[in-house]
């Protein structure tokens, strides 16, 4: 069956509300009030009742779930000021230091690759001339030192892509496991719960449980009914066609035919 949140009661809060009430039927052992539990309620039809009821049992808390939500929304305002504060400047300084790192990754290795293949080719050139110039050798040497400088580019720019992933990740779960919920807001829903379960989950399932005309699972609310809903119904009141009440059965009398020639004294033949 689907049930609609009250209107004291936003969406995200039904879980809590839900929580709450399952948690007090678990450990109704432990209160005497609720006692008589299964004598001739049991917890599924009591829960039924009081969801179908929660209008009810939310407004005995309005002012405690008022004040809740009001402290929520404020610090949820703050933290999103403040996170859209720290994210642009942050942001800012990443995207700059990023970028250079990325243009050095980049750029390092490609021209330093390049300059490796341009001296060796040159200097390979130059020794098959005969005789050999001086300067093939330095060119080769020279081929060889970018080579080796374009590996170490290439290890500089695995190695610096490897410490910002890790960077980001730790900072991320940082992040996750300090979040801490304010003490004004934990006080704030604290104060809601109680107040929700010692002026109107506890009452309500006190009553239905002493209501001896709470049986079974219950029926809309009329108008100016108690605290209770009635529950039950009474069978219609059907009747069989040959009854006393369908009145007296009509009577039929069949008709007196006589022949044509027996009409009586007056109308002997001739």
């Amino acid at each position: 069956m689907h049930m609609t949140s009250a209107p004291h009661l936003l969406t995200e809060d039904r879980p809590e509300f839900d929580r709450l009430l399952d948690e007090t039927l678990r450990a109704a052992d432990e209160r005497p009030e609720l006692a008589t539990l299964g004598e001739r309620l049991n917890a599924e039809q009591l829960r039924t009742m009081a969801l179908n009821a929660i209008a009810l049992l939310t407004a005995a808390a309005a002012a405690e779930y008022d004040h809740y939500v009001k402290v929520r929304e404020e610090l949820r305002g703050e933290a999103r000021s403040a996170s859209a504060g720290r994210g642009e400047y942050a942001t800012g300084d990443r995207d700059d230091g990023a970028g250079l790192s990325a243009v050095v990754a980049v750029l390092a290795p490609v021209l330093a690759g390049t300059a490796m293949l341009i001296f060796l080719l040159v200097g390979y050139s130059l020794k098959m001339i005969d005789p050999e110039p001086a300067f093939a050798r330095t060119m080769l040497t020279a081929g060889w030192l970018f080579g080796a400088l374009t590996v170490a580019a290439l290890l500089f720019a695995v190695i610096g892509l490897l410490v910002t992933a890790l960077r980001n990740s730790s900072t991320e779960v940082a992040a996750a496991e300090t979040v801490v919920v304010p003490e004004e807001l934990s006080r704030a829903r604290e104060a809601w719960r109680n107040a929700l379960l010692e002026r109107g989950i506890i009452p309500f399932l006190r009553d239905a449980l002493a209501d001896p005309s709470a049986e079974g699972y219950p029926t809309p609310r009329t108008p100016g009914a108690g605290r209770i809903p009635q529950l039950g119904y009474t069978r219609p009141d059907f009747s069989s066609p040959g009854s006393p009440s369908q009145g007296p059965r009509p009577g039929y009398a069949s008709p007196d035919f006589t022949s044509p020639d027996f009409g009586g004294p007056e109308h002997e033949p001739d």
